[in-house]
C-alpha cells in the first residue's frame, strides 16, 4: 500500500489542518500507512491527534525556513511514497527538501487559500516573494492540488503556474461518524434554552474573516426580530470585536466562547450559519453546516462559497463587506428557512470517502508514472 506522509507547520485548528486529519483517517481506513509531520507539535488540534493514535513526528523547527534541512533529513531516513503538504510556505519547503534529500518520494503540494488575497493582506517580505517562488518551485512537485476551482484559477493567474498542472480536489468534510458527532450534547446553553434564534459563525478571529461586518449585520437583523450570535474561535481580533460588540449594544446577544474542537453540535442546533469572510479558499464551515441541514448565508467572496452553494442555489450570497445585505439575507433565512434535506444532499459531494478516493487515484497515477 502507498505510504503517505502529511506535512503541516503545526496543529492549529484551521481548515487545512482539520482537512489533513480527515484525510489521514481516510487513508488509514484504506490500509495506507500514514504519518503526520509538523514543524512544531503545537496548536488546538494537538490533543485530538495524540488521542487518535495517528503517528506524529515534530521537526522541532522554530520557523518554517529552518525546517528545510530537518525535513530533508527526515525524507532521507523514512522515504514515504508520497508527501502531501499544505500551507504555501510549507509547500515550498516540501519541494526543496525532497530535492535536497534526493529522495524518490513524490511531493504533492496543496493550496487551500486564495494566494493573491492572502499576500495582499500581509506586509512581510516572506509574502511578497511568494508568487515568484511558487512560479519557480510548484512545477517541480509531482502534482499540484487546489481545494476549489477558484483557488486553482487564482494560483495560475497570480503565480504563473500552468492551470493544466493544477488538479481540483475539494476538502473532505462529511465523515462516517457525522450523525453521532452532530447529535452529541451541545456545549453552549443558548442553543438549548428555547430562546431567540441563534446564528453561528466559526473561524480564527482575524481580519480576513471580517467578523465586524457580521456584528453589524446582526444589529440589522435585530431591528426586525430578536436574534443572537455565537462566534466560535480565537485570534488577535478578540479585543476589537468585544469593543465593537459593546458599541453596538450587543453585549447580551453576542458571545465569543472561544475554540471548540468539534463545532458540529453547535452547527446542528443553530438557526443559521454565517460566513462573512473577505475571501475563502474553500469554505469548510459551509459544508459542515449543510451536512447538518443548517441553513447558510455567505459573502460572495472570489472563490469557495459560490462553488459550494452552486451560485446561491443552496444558500444566500451577499457582497463582501456589506452589513446591510448580510443582515437582510440572514433575516430572510431565519424567517423562511430552506428545505434541510436538500441542504444535506448537497453536502454529499464532500464526503471523506469520495475525496480520499480521488487522492488515492492521484497517488497511484503518480506511482505508475515513475
Amino acid at each position: 500500500m502507498t505510504a503517505i506522509a502529511l506535512y503541516l507547520p503545526n496543529l492549529a485548528a484551521g481548515g487545512a489542518e482539520r482537512t489533513f486529519l480527515r484525510l489521514a483517517a481516510g487513508f488509514g481506513e484504506r490500509g495506507c500507512p500514514v504519518r503526520l509531520v509538523v514543524d512544531r507539535a503545537e496548536g488546538g488540534l494537538l490533543e485530538a491527534v495524540q488521542a487518535s493514535g495517528l503517528p506524529l513526528e515534530s521537526l522541532r523547527a522554530a520557523r518554517t525556513l529552518t525546517a528545510l534541512p530537518k525535513l530533508s533529513a527526515w525524507l532521507r531516513r523514512n522515504r514515504p511514497d508520497v508527501l502531501l503538504s499544505a500551507i504555501t510556505h510549507n509547500n515550498l519547503i516540501a519541494v526543496w527538501a525532497r530535492a535536497l534529500a534526493r529522495s524518490g518520494t513524490r511531493v504533492v503540494v496543496s493550496e487551500h487559500t486564495v494566494l493573491s488575497a492572502q499576500t495582499a493582506m500581509q506586509t512581510g517580505w516572506q509574502y511578497r516573494v511568494l508568487a515568484p517562488l511558487c512560479r519557480g518551485t510548484y512545477p517541480r512537485a509531482a502534482a499540484i492540488v487546489a481545494v476549489s476551482a477558484g483557488v486553482a484559477d487564482d494560483l495560475a493567474r497570480y503565480a504563473g503556474v500552468a492551470r493544466n498542472r493544477i488538479e481540483v480536489i475539494p476538502n473532505p468534510v462529511v465523515t462516517p461518524d457525522y450523525p453521532q458527532r452532530a447529535a452529541a450534547p451541545c456545549p453552549h446553553p443558548w442553543l438549548t434554552d428555547g430562546g431567540p434564534p441563534v446564528v453561528v459563525a466559526a473561524g480564527r478571529l482575524v481580519p480576513l474573516k471580517d467578523f465586524p461586518t457580521l456584528l453589524q449585520a446582526l444589529a440589522v437583523v435585530r431591528r426586525r426580530m430578536p436574534a443572537r450570535l455565537l462566534i466560535l474561535g480565537e485570534g488577535p481580533e478578540r479585543g476589537a470585536l468585544l469593543a465593537l460588540r459593546a458599541r453596538l449594544g450587543l453585549d447580551g446577544v453576542v458571545d465569543l466562547p472561544g475554540f471548540y474542537p468539534d463545532p458540529l453540535p453547535l452547527f446542528a442546533r443553530a438557526a443559521a450559519l454565517a460566513v462573512s469572510s473577505r475571501f475563502e479558499g474553500f469554505g469548510l464551515t459551509l459544508v459542515e453546516a449543510l451536512a447538518c441541514g443548517t441553513p447558510v448565508v455567505s459573502t460572495d467572496c472570489p472563490t469557495g462559497p459560490a462553488e459550494i452553494l452552486a451560485q446561491g442555489d443552496h444558500g444566500r450570497l451577499v457582497p463582501v463587506g456589506d452589513a446591510d445585505a448580510l443582515g437582510a439575507a440572514l433575516l430572510a433565512t431565519l424567517t423562511a428557512p430552506p428545505d434541510r434535506d436538500r441542504l444535506r444532499r448537497r453536502a454529499l459531494d464532500y464526503t471523506q470517502a469520495a475525496v480520499v478516493e480521488r487522492y488515492l487515484t492521484l497517488f497511484h497515477r503518480l506511482e505508475s508514472s515513475r
